[in-house]
């Protein structure tokens, strides 16, 4: 029977109710009450600030997207207008980067968060997100709004007691971009499982981190919601159709999928390489370089455009609109499409990544997706499974949380999701495994 190691004669619960008391006396504690109320307070202006900012950088896109072309007599944007819009973008991003405070925000292949961001930082990774997300470089909101959010939370506490203890001030950043990105991502479930994976801790420690994060995120859902159905703005959140085909667990989705994951998890973590080699080529002469990163991303999409006819923008834009849209009407888009999509977008955001600012997930999620439906026709592969294997394993390959992907997978999925957990899981699983298998290799061919 084993013992508690620090005293022998102690019973075996000793430990457990020992972990309990301090949870209690930390959670009934009178200073982390008070943050908890702070963090449902802070909840309010984040949200506020994060639709406001969604909103604008939608419209922003569709003005660059749509009203634009139509206005100069294109019924859509023809194959070359990612070069101007992507110029632009790279004439604009290169003052922010190199001499505003904090660079316009991390760079996205360093990871999703990064750490947190300051008030004084806060203008450049606003500017830096509304001039170039809406004109194509690919990436996503996801990373300005947990910028966002850390910054007004810590803005928000600055001149109160808590704001000059660096644990409190950690904690409040923390809640404030979690708060954040619950808002792109359709609710604080995801976020929550995101804190629960990324902290790498338990216990006592992991609830207290936890609860605050909840309470910012469920208060903040609430307005982030409510703004919405009372202004009708739009803000291009990760969504899919609800009427996806439901389907039960076929042999052949396993047979096909844990393959096509494995292969999705190599396509991400080369697109990530790039990114890291392009990181370290724009480290000197950073503003004609982002430029020229900038113009690489528009030949990109360009290019997907004038090889397949389609929209070059399903190609430049972050990906969440042309995910829905590929998830509604998978037959219209031809296999030969679907593996340019992958392709030229995967090496435009593995350029973005190192050179631009933004998020890495939804461009990730829609390569992975576009990948796993072109081989949707495989004897015994379904789309509907094909689309969940492809979210899971792009998300899990470009966070290294498999958790966190398999549920932001099956919440997007909705009911469909009936009976696609098993392979969600073991996708996350397999991508998790063959991206850490990539990166060994990677770190002893360095070494």
């Amino acid at each position: 029977m084993s013992t508690h190691p620090e005293n022998p004669s102690a019973p075996p619960d000793a430990a457990p109710a020992s972990a309990g008391t301090a949870l209690r006396a930390t959670l009934l504690n009178r200073g982390y009450l008070r943050l908890l109320l702070l963090s449902a307070l802070l909840g309010v202006p984040v949200a506020l600030a994060c639709f406001f900012f969604v909103a604008l950088q939608h419209e922003l896109q569709h003005l660059v997207w749509e009203s634009l072309p139509e206005a100069v007599g294109h019924d859509r944007p023809p194959w070359w207008w990612p070069l101007p819009a992507l110029l632009l973008a790279g004439l604009l991003l290169a003052p922010i980067v190199t001499r505003l405070p904090g660079g316009g925000g991390h760079l996205p292949v360093h990871g999703l968060g990064g750490p947190p961001v300051g008030p004084a930082a806060l203008p450049g990774v606003v500017l830096a997100a509304l001039l170039t997300l809406p004109l194509g470089v690919v990436l996503g909101p996801e990373a300005p709004l947990m910028a966002l959010g850390s910054g007004l939370a810590l803005l928000c506490v600055g001149r109160l007691p808590a704001g000059h203890d660096p644990q409190a001030r950690a904690v409040v950043a923390n809640t404030g971009s979690t708060a954040a990105i619950s808002t792109i991502l359709g609710g604080p479930l995801v976020a929550a499982v995101m804190v629960v994976e990324a902290a790498g801790i338990g216990g006592a420690r992991l609830v207290a981190l936890l609860l605050p994060c909840l309470t910012a995120s469920a208060t903040g859902a609430l307005v982030f919601t409510g703004f919405g159905e009372w202004t009708g703005l739009s803000v291009g959140a990760l969504t899919l159709p609800s009427s996806l085909p439901r389907s039960g667990p076929d042999p052949g989705d396993f047979l096909w999928g844990l393959p096509l994951a494995a292969l999705i998890a190599v396509l991400i973590t080369l697109g990530r390489r790039l990114g890291r080699r392009t990181a370290a080529w724009t480290a000197t002469r950073t503003a004609r370089r982002v430029v020229a990163c900038a113009v690489a991303v528009g030949v990109c999409a360009a290019g997907y455009a004038l090889v397949t006819g389609r929209s070059p923008a399903e190609a430049a834009l972050s990906g969440q609109l042309t995910l829905s849209e590929l998830a509604a009407h998978p037959q219209a888009w031809p296999v030969a499409a679907l593996l340019a999509l992958a392709l030229c977008k995967c090496l435009a955001w593995g350029i973005a990544l190192g050179s631009l600012r933004g998020g890495p997930i939804f461009p990730s999620v829609l390569v992975g997706a576009a990948v796993a439906l072109a081989c949707a026709g495989l004897p015994g592969l379904g789309t509907t499974p094909a689309l969940a294997l492809g979210i899971a394993a792009a998300a899990t390959s470009v966070t290294g949380l498999p958790l966190t992907s398999a549920v932001l997978a099956v919440l997007l999925l909705g009911r469909a999701a009936q009976g696609q957990a098993p392979l969600v899981v073991l996708a996350s699983v397999v991508a998790v495994l063959v991206t850490q298998v990539l990166s060994r290799e990677e770190r002893q061919r360095k070494a």
